[in-house]
């Protein structure tokens, strides 16, 4: 029987269905890559450098977005460098690291979409004492614990895999991903199911304490002009925000677990990383647009640096 002693190296077969279009597929993955980067790096600069956002929302827009490039830092150029590759493999602990970072991204994802439902709830609800419950010091607390409670999640993930044996090497995804590591596993995978069925009931737990907060949120909404336009301005976006993430998670969550071998693999890749594509580009660029403050510094800065590029091209 193998163990994870030697197993040192897996394999990743979900690239069989893209060696005819790895060049387009390449140039995608490296537009999409940059888009990324430039889209979260311009909230996030917009967000530090105006001292007029430093106010828990966009604070906590900002962890988003640097949560966003933390998480795709785990996947694109593992990803973009396998497109080109004729071998695609990876060692067993580059697996087990790119397994916490992208497991990692996405509880994180949740946890400060939670503190945004709950600053959205404060400044609608009870805008008297918004900024004596906000305070600086209780923002600095839940961003760091947003931060550190889905790094220990993880971390105990991560090492219970660490302990399995496994069978087999061969990983039917186009990156490491804990379900699929399981699942080679020859030995007992009791711990690892409990471990992981309390973690989905926690964060789905998360969803639906967003998910009321925000009924209660339309029902305070209605009774103001004031609070409906606050709704609008920022929990809409923030709603958007949760579907996407949400609905990209689940996919991916319900085919590792009981797709079916009938789907078309590229379906399947397309699946399997919808949620590391559309949250991290679509979430700064809905708050850039729709939050005015962020909007209008980022107009304010581009127009800038558009000046100074002409003046130093006269010169």
């Amino acid at each position: 029987m193998s163990n994870t002693s030697s197993i040192s190296v897996l394999s990743l077969s979900g690239f069989s269905a893209t060696m005819n279009y790895r060049f387009t597929f390449f140039s995608l993955t490296l537009l999409c890559y940059c888009l990324i980067l430039v889209v979260n790096v311009s909230v996030i600069l917009t967000i530090i450098l105006d001292e007029n956002l430093h106010e828990p929302m966009y604070i906590f827009l900002c962890n988003l977005c640097i949560n966003a490039l933390y998480g795709t830092a785990g996947f694109y150029p593992k990803f973009a460098f396998d497109l080109l590759s004729d071998i695609h493999v990876v060692s067993y602990v580059g697996c087990l690291l790119q397994v916490f970072i992208i497991h990692s991204y996405a509880k994180v994802d949740y946890s400060i979409l939670v503190l945004m439902a709950y600053d959205r709830y404060v400044a609608i609800c009870r805008p008297l004492e918004y900024h004596s419950v906000m305070s600086v010091r209780r923002t600095a607390l839940l961003v760091s614990l947003s931060w550190l409670v889905p790094l220990c999640c993880e971390t105990m993930v991560v090492v219970l895999t660490s302990t399995l044996k496994l069978c087999d090497s061969l990983i039917q995804k186009l990156y490491c991903e804990n379900w699929s590591i399981v699942k080679l596993a020859c030995s007992s995978t009791t711990a690892n199911d409990i471990v992981g069925i309390i973690f989905i009931f926690f964060y789905s737990g998360h969803v639906l304490f967003i998910v009321c907060s925000y009924l209660w949120l339309v029902k305070s909404a209605l009774k103001s002009i004031e609070s409906r336009r606050k709704f609008i301005q920022t929990c809409v976006p923030h709603l958007f925000c949760l579907f996407n993430v949400s609905a990209a998670l689940l996919f991916d969550v319900m085919y590792s677990r009981y797709g079916s071998d009938s789907v078309p693999e590229n379906v399947k890749n397309f699946m399997s990383i919808e949620f590391l594509i559309f949250p991290p580009i679509f979430n700064p660029i809905i708050y850039g647009l729709i939050l005015t403050k962020i909007r209008g510094r980022m107009t304010y800065l581009c127009m800038m640096s558009s000046q100074r590029i002409k003046v130093r091209l006269k010169v």
